[in-house]
């Protein structure tokens, strides 16, 4: 087994791919501001920001890998430059830390908004289900931030892939396994709000993903394409989200109703299909999304009337 690095092993995602890992076996160590309370990995708290600081660090744990997920992780929550810088600070450092530590593999969180859905001045997709080789077209400095990542993945790939294994994931609308009984998404409403107003969801496409999967796609992609003579290509970007869409009605009507610009593309989707396609994980890593809203949403009974009380 592995010893491997987690940054921001302590958010919402980062505690299901810490615990997937260490479950799977693996010596996991968790790099973020903040702990996790009954974390079974060792937690540091470490300024990645500082090139130096995150150096000594990588150093001092001489990991095999590293799943990078600490980042800015809300479009909109700083300015857009300070967005951009720090996102891309953060992989530059992690990056540069894990080539002098003797890193074999680094796996990089992209976000599925490079695709730019959402754009104020209008926004198309050329067909449906999106995939990876579909154009990105960000508008933010948060989606323009997961651009640069992956191209700074691209070129670290051009430069060091005789000795580094590389690649990105865009995970979709991360649900931690808390907010299926009721606690708060990231957008501060409940999964049982998002499903009865397809508005809440229609921005992000209806996407998501639970992060047990997510933790299950990053557990796979060390198995599988971190090792030295992979027939994964080096620097693959993956797609990584449910089986499903997160909306009660068929995938097309309801795209369709929220984005009338794609109604031709629409028409492809057939059932409860997902926007964004993960076929490229399934295909080339084993991976597929076993969890869906339809299995894991623990909606409270609705109020019994006076009138129906016995």
């Amino acid at each position: 087994m592995s010893r491997i690095v987690v940054t921001g092993g302590a958010g919402r995602l980062g505690r299901s791919v810490v615990e997937t890992l260490a479950a799977a076996g693996h010596e996991v160590v968790s790099i973020d501001r903040t702990a996790a309370e009954g974390s079974p990995a060792r937690q540091l708290s470490v300024d990645l920001l500082d090139a130096a600081g995150c150096a000594a660090a990588f150093a001092e744990i001489a990991p095999d890998a590293v799943v990078h997920l600490a980042a800015i992780a809300v479009p909109g929550a700083l300015p857009d430059p300070e967005i951009f810088d720090v996102n891309t600070r953060l992989v530059w450092n992690v990056l540069e830390a894990s080539l002098a530590a003797g890193v074999e593999a680094l796996l990089v969180a992209s976000s599925p908004t490079v695709i730019g859905y959402g754009s104020p001045s209008g926004w198309t997709p050329q067909y449906l289900p999106l995939d990876e080789d579909h154009p990105v077209a960000p508008w933010n400095g948060y989606s323009a931030s997961k651009v640069a990542v992956e191209e700074i993945v691209r070129m670290a790939v051009r430069k060091h892939g005789d000795r580094l294994r590389l690649g990105a994931f865009r995970p979709c609308f991360v649900i931690a396994p808390e907010e299926w009984a009721g606690a708060p998404t990231q957008q501060g409403h409940t999964l049982a709000e998002r499903i009865a107003d397809p508005a809440l969801s229609a921005v992000a496409l209806f996407n998501y993903l639970d992060a047990r999967d997510a933790g299950e796609f990053v557990s796979a992609w060390i198995d599988r394409a971190a090792p030295a003579g992979s027939d994964v290509p080096n620097g693959t970007v993956f797609f990584v989200g449910a089986a499903d869409a997160l909306v009660d009605a068929p995938t097309a009507e309801a795209l369709t109703a929220a984005l009338p610009s794609a109604a031709a593309a629409a028409a492809s989707l057939e059932g409860h299909d997902p926007v964004f396609s993960s076929a490229r994980a399934e295909r080339l890593l084993g991976w597929r999304a076993h969890r869906s809203w339809r299995t894991e949403l623990l909606i409270p009974p609705l109020p019994v009337s006076a009138g129906q009380e016995a």
